[in-house]
């Protein structure tokens, strides 16, 4: 994510690089997947959660979303120049919910409906809503509920209509066994195959005279042919496709490493790549620090280099002292005071 907020993206007519290629669309994809896989793992992990149980954690995971939206919104509210995700993010959460009972392999199947259908859906409800601002959820666009809401869900930067296909795949995931040998394999050849092929295909059917700068979605009155598309926040079936097999191989392979590293290796390694245990903060700080206040130019090589610097500093010593990130840490707390508050009203 840091790398496509300040390594800009070629302008119109130039090659697009390696690196641009690499990271558009597929960072916040693989962000997406790993909410799933989180929501399922509060969850219950391989055997979800039921009954009265099943009711506490959606309390709880219902308040972790709203609180997660609302930061959104006050990020949103920043001259950072970026399409802030959380907000979307927090309602994705939401609609995850409804799913929480269903096990891997039924949540695989979701997911590749989901996949297929809910582009098309979009793409047909889209004529029929608001025209598209393309400004940031914040709290005065509470004023507006429904473009709000139109846009959060189908026209915006990460509509959630679309995008559950990958808050299912990740809560499929979640469902595995994920300290089985090979399960790990399974995924990375897996996600890679998928990856691979949408691409292809995409390559194949595409016409040549089509654009590739999307913000979400393919625009209504661009017609059919663009659903055929894999580019990047195209929201199509083939862009789903491609960006959940690149979340899949990337999680695969990071649980194949994972195994394959010695014990003595691990808490090294644990406190270098601290910045993952601690994502909503530094994502926060990220936002902060791209505003003008803080960096009036803040783009290129340099300001790559010094937001990696400081999210992995951060990281690492937090997880060094053994810490939470102090987002992660309230909104965590909050979570678990409903989900506690309501399962002892359950029990009256």
């Amino acid at each position: 994510m840091i790398a496509t907020h300040t390594l800009m993206a070629p302008f119109p007519g130039e090659d697009r690089p390696v690196w641009h290629w690499l990271a558009s669309g597929r960072a916040s994809a693989l962000f997406a997947v790993l909410a799933g896989v989180s929501l399922a793992l509060m969850s219950g992990g391989r055997r979800p959660v039921r009954g009265r149980e099943r009711l506490a954690t959606t309390a709880g995971l219902a308040v972790r979303a709203l609180l997660i939206a609302a930061l959104g919104l006050a990020l949103g509210d920043l001259e950072s120049g970026l399409a802030v995700i959380l907000t979307y993010y927090g309602v994705l959460f939401l609609l995850g919910l409804p799913f929480l009972g269903l096990r891997a392999r039924a949540l695989f199947v979701t997911a590749g409906v989901w996949l297929v259908l809910a582009p098309v859906v979009a793409h047909l409800l889209a004529p029929e809503l608001p025209p598209r601002t393309f400004a940031l959820p914040t709290f005065d666009r509470l004023s507006e509920p429904g473009q709000l809401l139109s846009e959060i869900t189908v026209t915006g930067y990460y509509p959630v209509l679309p995008w559950l296909a990958y808050l299912l795949a990740g809560m499929a995931v979640g469902r595995l066994d994920l300290r089985r040998r090979g399960t790990d394999v399974r995924l990375a050849l897996w996600g890679l195959g998928l990856a691979v092929g949408a691409q292809v295909l995409a390559e194949v059917l595409t016409p040549p005279e089509n654009a590739t700068d999307f913000h979400g979605s393919v625009p209504p009155e661009a017609g059919w042919d663009l659903l055929r598309v894999a580019d990047p926040h195209s929201g199509t079936p083939l862009d789903l496709a491609t960006t959940i097999g690149s979340a899949l191989a990337v999680i695969g392979t990071c649980l194949v490493l994972a195994r394959l590293l010695p014990p003595a290796g691990e808490r090294a390694l644990a406190i270098a790549f601290g910045a993952g245990t601690m994502t909503l903060s530094l994502y926060s700080l990220h936002v902060l620090l791209h505003t003008p206040d803080w960096a009036p130019d803040d783009y290129g090589q340099a300001a790559f280099r010094s937001h990696v610097i400081v999210v992995l500093t951060i990281g690492a010593v937090f997880v060094a002292l053994r810490r939470s990130g102090p987002l992660e840490w309230c909104v965590r707390r909050v979570a678990q005071a409903t989900a506690g508050a309501t399962r002892n009203l359950l029990r009256r």
